[in-house]
């Protein structure tokens, strides 16, 4: 897998606004949020996509989860309730290619989780 984002982040060769880390994860607040709170929780082992996840990788793809419910614990939205997003592929809407789970609240989701953006063909 080639070197993308998050693993400069991992290394520490770009800034990020890191929330947690541990040897298995890292979690930092997403530069582009689509919520009044969301980060990004992501493995330190770098998995492309969803499709790419083995069977060895289960512990550290539920410890992003772990995290997750964290770190939902202690900035005091467990309660109130988060949505947690990880996309796969293009039509997916994934754009960095690590994977990586999305933590939004702060405010009330609705559903579906998407908005169109391709019009299909009538």
């Amino acid at each position: 897998m080639s070197e993308t984002l998050f693993t400069k982040i991992i290394n520490r060769e770009i800034p990020a606004d890191i929330i947690y880390e541990d040897d298995l994860a890292l979690a930092f607040n997403d530069i582009n949020p689509q919520a009044p709170t969301h980060f990004l929780v992501i493995p330190k082992k770098p998995i492309a996509t969803i499709n790419d996840i083995q069977q060895a990788d289960r512990e550290v793809v539920g410890h992003l989860h772990w995290v997750a419910a964290q770190l939902a614990e202690q900035q005091g939205f467990a309660e109130q309730g988060y949505r947690t997003v990880m996309n796969c592929n293009e039509y997916g809407g994934q754009t960095v290619f690590h994977i990586h789970l999305h933590v939004l609240a702060g405010k009330p989701m609705g559903w579906p989780p998407y908005q169109e953006r391709l019009k299909t063909p009538v």
